[in-house]
């Protein structure tokens, strides 16, 4: 039995369990906050992983401040529903998701209900864009879907996604270390229980800064109204610039302050009006955070770095490389998730003429045991 300390890399420590059949034990979970113990999206983490595996067992304290976990065979399913709640988005979800479903005995179909887009985890607009198309690269083609049935905002929700993943015998090794040059800019603006225009002006803003670099920039306007637009405010922009060679990389930011929609919301709001922001100020920073991760290069953005790295470490027993731009300080982390689990290694070489680091690793030959047949 592993055994972790903290509440820190608490979704990577449970999919890595599940995935290496290795149980856990993981103490002093906020032992020392005001409210000590597991956060609410981390009890529903655990309760959606119970419904995707059979013969899990989880133990929690009674403080919660300490958990033990034995993972059981993933079994996917069809017709799976889950309430994602308010604090985290369905995108947190989705990701432990997408790391799990393709091991499983049956193809995943599930709901997922909570907040579509917000500004702390993936959106699904990005998962779609690209974060799917990373996972096919790996064999996982055929019948991987993500939809958005109603978006959610911050801080209610009200959105609603299904997710469907087929299962593999097993992955293929990738060679990605041509990242290409950037062929198109692609985008799409969304609002939600506000009017339209609020992303035109996100949209204008964003591609007047973008159409100063190439000349093929388009981005769509998405407004969602009545049952299909959740139950809170809120309007935001994804960003995705394709390469010539197939690579995408994307950002995203959504609107940090609720949409004024009574009087008293609208003085509290004007009182606030400094650490307000225009659309035009939304679509800016979008711009530049798609630009930045430009300029960092490699053929994989920084937000699904983590994910194409645990996919190498599966693959079968052949050389996996992959050149990524900077390193995030969450995938540093999953690195050494990786060699305490699987006990792989990473050959890290850095490239000086382009910035970016190539990773190489040996796969592990990881097979799908849970299937029953194909």
């Amino acid at each position: 039995m592993l055994k972790f300390q903290g509440s820190t890399h608490f979704r990577q420590r449970i999919i890595c369990s599940t995935l290496s059949g290795k149980a856990i034990r993981i103490t002093n979970i906020r032992d020392e906050d005001e409210k000590p113990g597991l956060r609410d999206y981390e009890a529903s983490f655990l309760r959606l992983v119970d419904k995707i595996t059979n013969g899990s067992k989880i133990e929690i304290n009674s403080t919660g401040t300490q958990i033990t976990y034995i993972p059981g065979i993933i079994i996917g399913g069809k017709g799976i529903t889950h309430e994602c709640g308010t604090v985290r988005g369905i995108g947190y979800f989705v990701e432990a998701l997408i790391c799990l479903g393709p091991f499983a005995k049956a193809p995943l179909d599930i709901t997922l209900n909570g907040i579509t887009n917000n500004d702390i985890d993936l959106t699904i607009d990005t998962i779609r864009t690209t974060t799917l198309p990373i996972i096919r690269k790996f064999g996982i083609e055929e019948g991987l879907v993500i939809k958005i049935i109603k978006r959610g905002a911050p801080p209610n929700g009200g959105g609603s996604v299904n997710f469907k993943c087929p299962i593999v015998p097993h992955l293929k090794a990738i060679q990605l270390i041509d990242e290409g040059k950037i062929r198109r800019i692609r985008g799409i603006a969304y609002a939600t229980r506000i009017s339209p225009q609020f992303s035109n002006r996100v949209l204008d803003k964003a591609k007047g800064l973008l159409l100063e670099y190439t000349p093929d920039v388009y981005i769509s306007s998405d407004h969602y109204k009545g049952n299909e637009s959740g139950l809170s405010p809120g309007y935001g922009l994804t960003l995705v610039a394709e390469t010539t060679t197939g690579c995408c990389l994307s950002a995203e930011c959504m609107s940090n302050t609720g949409i004024a929609t009574t009087e008293q919301q609208l003085q509290k709001q004007q009182q606030k009006s400094t650490s307000s922001e225009t659309p035009e100020d939304l679509g800016e920073r979008t711009a530049y955070a798609l630009l930045e991760e430009i300029f960092n290069g490699g053929c994989i953005d920084s937000h699904n770095q983590s994910l194409a790295l645990l996919f190498m470490v599966l693959c079968p027993e052949d050389i996996s490389k992959v050149r990524l731009g900077k390193i995030t300080p969450y995938t540093i982390e999953f690195i050494r998730q990786l060699r305490d689990f699987f006990g792989v290694t990473f050959k890290i070489e850095t490239d000086q003429n382009s910035k970016t680091v190539l990773f190489t690793c040996l796969g592990i030959g990881y097979k799908n045991m849970a299937r029953s047949t194909f």
